[in-house]
C-alpha cells in the first residue's frame, strides 16, 4: 500500500464522518439552506486563497523541477475553483471581499501555512493531500443520488479531471514524503480540520449572511 492510500485509509473515521454531516448530506438532497450554503461559498473563497499561497509556497521549496512541476499545477487548479465560487457570489450577491474568516476557517488556514512555510516538502503535501482527496470522495459519493440546487457543486467535485488533481497530490506525496510521525500527524491534522470546516458549515449560524458574509 502506497503512503498515500495508507493515510487515506488512517482517516477514514473522518471522511465518514464529513459525508455524514449536516452540511454534505444537504448538499445531496438539496435541503441545505441557501443562506448557509451562501455562507460556506464566503468561507471557502477565503481558504482556497490561503490554499493557493500555500501551493506557491510549496513551488518557491521545491528542491527538483518536477516537484515544482506538480505543485504550480495543483495551484492552477485552485484558481478553477475559485473561479467557480466568483460564479456562485455573483449570481446570488456574496461580496467576497467582506468575508471574516470564521474560527474553523482561520484555523486551518493558519495551520496550512505554517506547514507550507516551515515545514519540509513531505510534511506540506500530507497537509494539502486531504482537502483534495476528500472533495473528490465526496463528489463521487454523492454524484448518484445528488438532486436539487448544488448538483454543480457536486459535479464539480465529481469530475474526472478533479480526482486527477488529487491523484497528482498523492503521486507527489508518495515520492517526497517519508512515513514519519510529522506526515501522519500533518495529514491527520488536516482531515480533522477538514471535518471541523464542514461541521461549521452545516450547524453554525455565524456563517449565514449578515455574519460572517457581506452582501452588495
Amino acid at each position: 500500500m502506497t503512503l498515500s492510500a495508507g493515510l487515506w485509509v488512517g482517516s477514514a473515521d473522518l471522511a465518514s464522518a464529513a459525508l455524514a454531516s449536516p452540511f454534505v448530506t444537504g448538499i445531496a438532497d438539496g435541503t441545505l439552506p441557501h443562506e448557509r450554503f451562501a455562507g460556506y461559498v464566503a468561507q471557502d473563497a477565503f481558504f482556497l486563497e490561503a490554499f493557493a499561497r500555500a501551493y506557491a509556497l510549496g513551488v518557491a521549496h521545491s528542491r527538483d523541477r518536477s516537484t515544482l512541476e506538480a505543485f504550480a499545477d495543483l495551484l492552477a487548479g485552485v484558481r478553477e475553483e475559485l473561479r467557480l465560487h466568483d460564479g456562485y457570489a455573483a449570481r446570488w450577491g456574496i461580496d467576497l471581499a467582506a468575508v471574516s474568516p470564521a474560527p474553523a476557517t482561520l484555523a486551518y488556514t493558519e495551520f496550512l501555512l505554517a506547514t507550507a512555510a516551515l515545514g519540509d516538502v513531505g510534511e506540506v503535501a500530507a497537509a494539502m493531500t486531504p482537502c483534495m482527496r476528500l472533495y473528490a470522495h465526496l463528489g463521487q459519493a454523492l454524484v448518484l443520488r445528488a438532486t436539487g440546487p448544488y448538483r454543480e457543486w457536486v459535479d464539480t467535485y465529481a469530475d474526472p479531471g478533479f480526482e486527477e488533481l488529487a491523484a497528482t497530490l498523492e503521486a507527489l506525496l508518495d515520492r517526497v514524503a517519508a512515513d514519519t510521525p510529522g506526515v501522519r500527524r500533518a495529514y491527520r491534522r488536516a482531515m480533522g480540520l477538514e471535518l471541523g470546516f464542514f461541521t461549521a458549515a452545516g450547524e453554525s449560524t455565524a456563517w449565514e449572511a449578515g455574519g460572517s458574509v457581506g452582501r452588495q
